[in-house]
């Protein structure tokens, strides 16, 4: 993943004063936020974009921050997530790590405690090895290798596991090439004539399944005698 890319968060606040000023503030440090005030309409939200990291107020509307966090990880939305609250009891912040969360910050605090938090766990997710990651991006689409899903928006495509690892080595490889006998010896086990005419046979389902991406911007492309390379255009 490149780390110049613009993260997206997505901010839950019902303090409409709090929720502005907070968002100007990330917004100032390059992130793109998206600003809900209502914890249902938080999960609409969240399935309509790739969110790359999720604040999430604990005391909202219809449906509290506790809440939204279970029902994320429920409908395999996944990104991590960080508390904002003013309830500082011990059982409140114990029932927010047990969910998940990876920091729980008790209000009032300071906004740029709060940003060095972010880019430490977005790093951390930049730099995770890469065989325990499960869940990657690509344009508007989320791939989730557990499940063999690929999600763009509420649509869910569901993969074989071969077009699964073969997205994910993509992924892992966006931008360079990813060579055939490479994929051809961890996926398939072999690099034989019927292996190499079954791997094409997967990178034209990929294509197919990439194509519905609203932006039309994410290319397969041939490299001719090496292998393939991922390209956002």
């Amino acid at each position: 993943m490149n780390t110049d890319i613009q993260k997206s968060l997505l901010l839950v606040e019902d303090d409409p004063n709090f929720g502005m000023v907070l968002k100007s503030f990330l917004e100032i440090k390059k992130f793109k936020v998206i600003l809900c005030d209502d914890g249902n309409d938080a999960i609409k939200i969240a399935k309509s974009y790739p969110f790359d990291l999720f604040i999430l107020d604990v005391m909202l509307p219809n449906k509290d921050g506790f809440t939204i966090a279970k029902e994320l990880k429920e409908q395999q939305i996944i990104a991590p997530f960080i508390f904002l609250t003013a309830r500082a009891m011990k059982e409140d912040k114990m029932k927010g790590y047990e969910l998940g969360a990876l920091d729980y910050l008790v209000k009032p605090f300071d906004p740029d405690i709060l940003y060095l938090k972010i880019k430490a766990l977005l790093n951390k997710e930049l730099f995770e090895p890469k065989e325990k990651m499960t869940l990657f991006k690509i344009g508007s689409f989320k791939l989730n290798t557990i499940n063999q899903t690929l999600i763009l928006n509420i649509e869910e495509i569901h993969l074989t596991y071969k077009e699964s690892e073969l997205l994910r080595m993509l992924i892992e490889h966006k931008d360079n090439v990813l060579l055939r006998s490479q994929a051809l010896s961890e996926i398939w086990g072999d690099d034989n004539y019927f292996t190499t005419k079954s791997m094409d046979v997967y990178i034209t389902k990929l294509r197919k399944h990439l194509k519905k991406d609203p932006k039309n911007n994410i290319e397969i492309q041939n490299i001719h005698g090496k292998g393939f390379r991922l390209l956002m255009k």
